[in-house]
């Protein structure tokens, strides 16, 4: 018997839009800025929040690729976290974070992270579990959507690559 075809959704059904946090003094590492764990922290739940929407299901994070910090935040800034699923494969499906410093009396507003999180959706039984498809309705979305596939075809050849290079020194 096949599995039922899950009704593709649309980026905007699991996205978060805008998650804000004010930094205060003990959000500062020594050098007086953003503890850059704090970020990373946050951002694998809002992430997380993300997949199990889309999903419908309990999600677990698998690897997170190109996270990049562009600029620093500050105390006092206030953090604007955004993410939303690009792609969804099987089981697994690609989160896009972006993180914005926005200084909250003047309104300007600094790009300082991006990444990428890939998470697998799982099962009551803790076994990969089928997810839907991702519709992508805008240019930026089917950007995301396309680049998505290209970040995993690389995972992909990066794993075997890896996989070759160990084989071949204990082989």
């Amino acid at each position: 018997m096949s599995e039922p075809i899950l009704p593709a959704k649309t980026v905007d059904a699991s996205a978060v839009h805008e998650h804000v946090y004010k930094i205060f003094p003990n959000d500062l590492n020594a050098h007086r800025t953003v503890f850059g764990g704090l970020i990373m922290a946050t951002l694998d739940r809002i992430a997380l929040v993300v997949a199990e929407r889309h999903s419908g299901h309990v999600c677990v994070t698998v690897s997170v690729d190109a996270m990049h910090f562009l600029a620093p935040a500050k105390d006092g800034d206030t953090l604007i976290f955004k993410a939303a699923v690009n792609r969804a494969w099987g089981s697994s499906m690609e989160i896009g974070t972006k993180v914005i410093a926005e200084n909250s009396y003047t309104g300007n507003q600094r790009h300082i992270l991006s990444s990428y999180f890939t998470f697998v959706a799982l099962d009551e039984n803790e076994q990969s579990a089928k997810i839907p498809a991702i519709i992508a309705k805008t240019m930026d979305e089917q950007r995301r959507f396309n680049e998505a596939q290209l970040r995993r075809d690389l995972r992909l050849q990066n794993k075997q690559t890896i996989a070759t290079s160990r084989q071949q020194k204990t082989g």
